[in-house]
């Protein structure tokens, strides 16, 4: 089930919010968590039943492996349940995941024919595997006891997080569903949770799938080998930018607001990742629990950066390779960490000679901010054109056109820019049929409106939609435009609620299903 479906928008939401709060306005807390254990099973299952016993399955085994660990005394006993724990899960993710990858690659390694069969891959199997490993982690360091099924079994299945995100601490969540309050009913949560969701069901009806449309084409001609343009190429991959980016916002917004509805405020998982002025700016602000799980329960275990830079710059290149594969098996995904890793060291390397030689000064200037933050831009947007395809091949076909290579669309230019016309030593490119005036000032557009407007949580902060502190606007002008009840945001509330329910009739998953 899709939050961005009537089915899900229409049926299945308003009958879990009333039975919410009726039962828990008869006081019935365990009755409260029931249902919405019960829900959540159900919202999973719909997309297929099948796999609701091996969601089950993996909940009941790390609770026991948690409930091994908290009554271990000894720290034998903790080690070898954990190592138990971690590689139960890891198991299970690398069989359903990664099976055909690997035996594919080594098939045609060695010349052998033989593979594995198709192996579905089970919806939101990496986001509750990592979550599940970060509770047994903290549980190993005395950080976390479950000794609640129930409860346990809503931290994992919770299903305003489940399918995308973001990924939860047991510490972050307990506290709330043990809250005396948990199905009281707050007319300011209901209404916070449902402005919150309005605005990510527009980021994903309105924009991201509108960005579609003009990625979509450009990435299917070049794995089809089809040469593309200047033109062509960096409006796909633009487009492209702004579609990962708003479908992912609208998820997080959306995740977010359920939440709230329920009076459960879950973790920031997307702050405006465009507006960082480096690649470690990028990391703390796109896929932010992911970010911090790959810290947290990686990069600090190979010994972060304690044992010189040397070690660090590995342990770096290692948790972005890893990174990189946990979103997809396939090597431009590995690539895609790859660089993303080879970008942090050169940031890091930077940093470190930046400060020897520049002890004395305050900060960077409004030069070297601006200059960081269009050079982030530049590799992040390279990055995705690897994210983004389907194999190398398609990969190559678009990074030579966006560097020129394929040639430029001069018919274009020529109707459209006549004083363009008249460049000399400029090849033309035929594929005009993947490039259009609308198309570009779409995409620059919705690039545009990522780096200068307020996100939602800045826009929501007076109400603090989520777990952290939200961050303040940029600027006094920006904070002008924080929500305040009144009929202006109300109105703005309804009209772009209203928009998105009109555009729910092409309904399309969100991208990070497929992760």
């Amino acid at each position: 089930m899709l939050f961005n479906s009537y089915i899900f928008i229409c049926l299945f939401l308003p009958v879990t919010v009333a039975g919410f709060y009726l039962l828990g306005g008869g006081g019935h807390r365990r009755a409260v968590v029931c249902w919405l254990v019960a829900a959540s099973l159900f919202f999973y299952g719909w997309w297929n039943p099948v796999y609701v016993p091996l969601l089950l399955g993996s909940v009941l085994f790390n609770y026991g492996v948690g409930l091994l660990l908290g009554n271990s005394p000894a720290a034998g006993p903790r080690r070898l349940a954990l190592a138990i724990g971690v590689a139960g899960n890891l198991g299970l993710l690398g069989y359903f995941k990664y099976a055909n990858f690997f035996v594919d690659n080594v098939a045609q390694f060695a010349d052998i024919g033989w593979t594995p069969g198709e192996i579905i891959l089970p919806l939101a199997i990496s986001f509750f595997t990592f979550q599940q490993i970060a509770y047994l982690v903290d549980a190993s360091r005395g950080q976390a006891r479950e000794y609640d099924f129930l409860h346990y079994c809503l931290f994992v299945t919770f299903f305003p997080q489940l399918i995308a995100g973001p990924i939860v601490h047991h510490k972050e969540m307990m506290p709330q569903f043990a809250a005396g309050r948990m199905g009281r009913f707050i007319s300011e949560n209901l209404a916070v949770g449902v402005t919150i969701f309005a605005f990510g069901l527009f980021k994903k009806v309105i924009l991201a799938d509108n960005a579609a449309l003009y990625a979509t084409p450009v990435f299917d001609a070049a794995e089809a080998g089809k040469e593309v343009g200047l033109l062509a190429a960096w409006q796909g991959v633009l487009a492209y930018t702004t579609q990962i980016y708003f479908d992912f916002s609208g998820y997080s917004d959306m995740a977010i607001g359920l939440g709230r509805m329920f009076g459960i405020r879950l973790p920031l998982n997307f702050d405006s990742p465009y507006k960082a002025t480096s690649i470690i700016d990028f990391w703390r602000r796109w896929h932010m629990t992911l970010s911090r799980f790959l810290r947290d329960y990686l990069y600090v275990p190979l010994g972060g950066g304690r044992r010189g830079p040397a070690r660090r710059y590995v342990n770096l290149m290692i948790v972005m390779l890893l990174g990189g594969l946990w979103h997809g098996a396939g090597w431009t995904f590995v690539i895609w960490g790859g660089l993303h890793g080879f970008y942090l060291l050169v940031n890091h390397l930077w940093r470190g000679l930046s400060r020897r030689a520049a002890q004395s000064t305050a900060g960077p200037s409004s030069f070297e901010t601006l200059a960081g933050r269009c050079l982030t831009l530049l590799a992040v947007v390279v990055a995705w054109s690897f994210f983004r395809a389907e194999s190398l091949n398609g990969a190559t076909v678009m990074l030579t056109g966006m560097s020129g290579l394929n040639g430029i669309e001069t018919s274009l230019l020529s109707t459209n820019l006549p004083f363009l016309s008249a460049i000399q030593g400029v090849e033309s490119s035929e594929s005009l049929d993947l490039v259009s005036g609308e198309g570009l000032f779409w995409s620059l557009w919705l690039f545009v409106f990522t780096l200068v407007v307020p996100n939602t949580q800045q826009f929501m902060r007076r109400y603090r939609p989520a777990v952290e502190e939200p961050p303040a606007p940029e600027s006094p002008l920006l904070a002008r435009l924080v929500w305040r009840p009144g009929r202006a945001y109300a109105t703005l509330a309804v009209v772009i609620a209203l928009a998105s329910l009109l555009n729910l009739s092409d309904v399309s998953e969100f991208l990070y299903f497929q992760f």
